[in-house]
């Protein structure tokens, strides 16, 4: 499918503003579905873009809100050789921060020409947490968290979900603890909320990303497949 790109920017309810890039087919209709794809700790780089693009692909109209705007420059990408420069810009993120920017997300899907019934978040590492987040505060029809590092921490938030979500794990990742994942479906589980849990044994943290050392095909095509099926089942 023929897509068209762009950086867009957005007015954040605090009067700032936050740059996004965007991704849609050419042809869309009031049936078009809508996504917000969150960045991983290093930025929206070559990698979410393409996420982005491929969304797009495959009907989607797509946008990824740059998180660390209040702090790095516009189009700021991190070396994943050096994760110590991205922690500053990740430690100052605030709850209130993160909801104003997913509000101007959401917001900025609901006026192009798509279906406001079919608008989900996907998210990769720290936007694993953060499309955990956007469930909670957004009325969307489902999300999708892969490798979510500190999820755990928004327990609080399950019973605020509004769609079904979808979680994927790394079975070799040394960074997110079992009973950090126990507790966020124990949580989504207890407050009644439909969920799929879904863990690859064989896969590390960031097995989605090729542009990493723990990319593993074979997961990032399995969790790709099911990502689409459970966003078109919801």
């Amino acid at each position: 499918m023929s897509i068209k790109t762009q950086y867009v920017n957005l007015n954040i309810a605090n009067g700032s503003g936050m740059l996004a890039y965007t991704a849609k087919p050419y042809t869309t209709s009031a049936g078009t579905p809508a996504i917000i794809v969150l960045q991983e700790a290093f930025g929206v780089n070559g990698h979410i873009r393409k996420v982005t693009e491929r969304f797009a692909q495959e009907g989607y109209i797509a946008i990824a809100p740059e998180l660390f705007h209040r702090t790095a420059p516009e189009k700021f990408e991190g070396s994943y050789d050096n994760f110590p420069a991205v922690m500053p810009h990740m430690q100052a993120l605030t709850p209130e921060g993160l909801t104003a920017d997913l509000q101007a997300a959401y917001q900025w899907l609901t006026q192009q020409p798509i279906d406001q019934d079919k608008i989900y978040s996907v998210g990769y590492c720290l936007g694993g947490r953060v499309s955990f987040l956007a469930n909670a505060i957004l009325p969307l029809k489902a999300g999708v968290s892969y490798y979510g590092g500190g999820v755990d921490q928004l327990a609080d938030k399950a019973p605020d979900l509004h769609g079904r979500h979808l979680f994927f794990w790394g079975g070799k990742d040394q960074h997110i603890k079992p009973e950090n994942i126990q507790n966020i479906i124990q949580a989504v589980e207890n407050a009644g909320k439909d969920y799929v849990n879904v863990k690859f044994s064989y896969a590390d943290h960031g097995f989605n990303c090729d542009e990493r050392a723990s990319y593993n095909e074979a997961a990032s095509k399995e969790a790709w497949a099911l990502t689409l099926a459970f966003l078109k089942n919801n």
